[in-house]
């Protein structure tokens, strides 16, 4: 399995090399092609990736804020409550969103394989119908 770069985005990480190994190119050339008026699977594709990473980034930001809010040497005092309350449901959503898209892109992308190289031979030419003997009929 290849390393990830960071272990709070790795479902991201995941699903961006699946879609790269798909299309064999690069995920921000790919974005490049998705952004088209009409939909395409690869804009669908790169969409949810955006909304896993951004998830992914919610989550951290999130863990991260309730972690200050939670400080062992912090008070917690009425409004805290009410912050650290949130900052846990924002987390279950994003948590959910993420799991979903997650879930969804990677059923796709593993109905999905990459198309073999179109063969750059040109088709041989049909080989003509060996000539029959002709019936002779005599009587």
């Amino acid at each position: 399995m290849p390393q990830l770069d960071d272990p709070a985005h790795a479902v991201s990480q995941i699903i961006a090399q699946r879609i790269e190994a798909l299309y064999g190119q690069p995920l921000a050339e790919l974005e490049a092609l998705a952004d088209v008026p009409e939909s395409t699977l690869l804009a669908a594709l790169t969409g949810n990736h955006s909304a896993l990473a951004f998830a992914e980034r919610s989550i951290a930001f999130q863990l991260e804020r309730l972690r200050e809010l939670t400080a062992p040497k912090r008070e917690i005092g009425q409004f805290d409550a009410g912050h650290i309350l949130d900052c846990a449901r924002r987390i279950s959503e994003a948590v959910a969103t993420r799991d979903a898209y997650a879930k969804s892109t990677g059923a796709v992308l593993g109905g999905l394989r990459r198309a073999t190289a179109p063969d750059t031979q040109p088709p041989a030419p049909p080989v003509p119908a060996a000539p029959t003997a002709a019936v002779s009929r005599t009587r």
